[in-house]
């Protein structure tokens, strides 16, 4: 009677019965789960905590890491082979041996703007360089090495196995200079240093018609298989505009290379018409509705729109001081490059590469990177020109024209224009 009233009662309640025993296995496994891990956890802990253990695990780690690295640089303006040494991760007495075994050399303390310079180090500590391979030119550069005796530093010349090749290009400009260029083959970097030739005298947004054309005449440097593995210097370079020729001729003068146009005249300014390429004008100077307050305002300043990132460059010579947060400016860099003249860069996303308060700046150098820094409502630059202490409108500004060659200097040029524009003639012709 008793069995069966009990099987009765489990038979009603067969689903509570079986719910409890889920419950429970749940609740036991769950627990038994987290005392195993809780055990596994200290025996870990206990692992880590064992001496022989870590030595191990870091003589692992440490393993792991390249003994033998590599650091590169292309020389800026104002670049030295000290401060190169100042930003490897070696110690004073590294430096010391490097710049001892090396000063006899007149190559270190004559870089120039786009040499390429690179070390090889061991990183074993103390940090030391086992190699530094400098370039002379294209085809030529010298390899100084450590040897047995790790003070001492051998050196030898290696003549790189390129072949110079001058090359002539010209297209018509559909859609922008860029586009046309790279149609026609031509480097980016070659289309860069084009259009900052020009950046004195063309505004690039304005200037530049449909239809328009340009011709350039470079360098390039090609491998056995005629492969082009580096450019140089722009010989020649003409846009044409509405017509109208704008032709450039490379010619050195005791400060270095430089364009000038067909009277002689350099093409570099007090201060470049814009500071960066291929940005588009955005807001003008004058009075405005400001896009964040929301009320009229005077805007001191020119504005151009381009992707974060695009390059900035230093609209002229100067020194830099103020290169730090503005307030609504964002990052801002301000620069004085004289008595009268001073220029505004605002908004920037970083600054380029060694650019601090107190630092002197070529024209043409890059000096920071579009952004949306501060009041803004999206990546551009804010630009502004200072005439002793007056903001002004850089688009309206004339500027002082660049230097006249003259005597001996000017004679020279006129030799170097002619033969590169017959250079250009047979060029032409052998592509016919």
């Amino acid at each position: 009677m008793i069995k069966s009233k009990i099987n009765k009662l489990i038979k009603n309640n067969i689903y509570l019965i079986i719910l409890a025993l889920l419950v429970f296995i749940s609740v036991f496994s769950t627990n038994y789960f987290l005392l195993y891990k809780k055990n596994q956890e200290l025996k870990l802990s206990n692992s880590l905590e064992n001496i022989f253990f870590n030595k191990t695990l870091n003589e692992i780690i440490k393993n792991l890491k390249p003994r033998f690295t590599y650091e590169e640089f292309r020389i800026k303006e104002g670049d030295t082979f000290e401060k190169l040494l100042r930003e490897l991760n070696v110690n004073q007495n590294e430096k010391d041996i490097v710049i001892s075994n090396l000063s006899k050399f007149k190559l270190i303390n004559k870089l120039f703007k786009g040499q390429n310079i690179s070390f090889r180090l061991d990183n074993n500590n103390p940090v030391k360089i086992i190699e530094i391979s400098i370039e002379q030119t294209k085809t030529k550069k010298y390899v100084f090495y450590r040897t047995d005796n790790l003070n001492k530093f051998e050196y030898k010349e290696i003549d790189k196995d390129l072949r110079r090749k001058v090359v002539f290009k010209e297209a018509e400009i559909i859609n922008s200079l860029y586009s046309g260029a790279i149609n026609v083959g031509i480097q980016p970097n070659v289309i860069i240093d084009f259009a900052r030739i020009y950046g004195f005298q063309i505004d690039f947004q304005r200037d530049i018609w449909k239809n328009d054309r340009f011709q350039i005449i470079y360098e390039t440097f090609l491998d056995a298989n005629q492969k082009v593995l580096d450019t140089g210097n722009i010989l020649y370079a003409n846009l044409i505009l509405q017509g109208k020729k704008n032709d450039l001729y490379i010619f050195k003068t005791k400060d270095g290379f430089e364009h000038f146009d067909a009277a002689g005249k350099s093409i570099k300014k007090s201060l470049m018409k814009t500071p960066i390429n291929g940005a588009r004008l955005s807001s003008s100077f004058g009075m405005r509705k400001h896009p964040i307050l929301g009320y009229n305002k005077m805007h001191r300043g020119t504005d151009f729109a381009a992707p974060e990132g695009t390059p900035i460059m230093a609209s002229g010579d100067g020194k830099i001081i103020r290169a730090r947060w503005c307030g609504g400016g964002g990052n801002c860099i301000k620069i004085r490059h004289n008595s009268t003249y001073e220029t505004v860069y605002a908004h920037l996303k970083n600054f380029a590469r060694g650019i601090k308060e107190g630092k002197r700046v070529k024209q043409g150098q890059i000096i920071g990177y579009v952004g949306s820094t501060g009041m803004s409502t999206g990546p551009h630059l804010h630009y502004e020109v200072i005439i002793n202490g007056k903001k002004v409108n850089s688009q309206k500004l004339k500027l002082p024209s660049g230097k006249i060659l003259k005597g001996k200097e000017r004679k020279l040029f006129e030799v170097s224009k002619i033969k590169l524009n017959v250079l250009k003639s047979e060029l032409i012709s052998s592509q016919n």
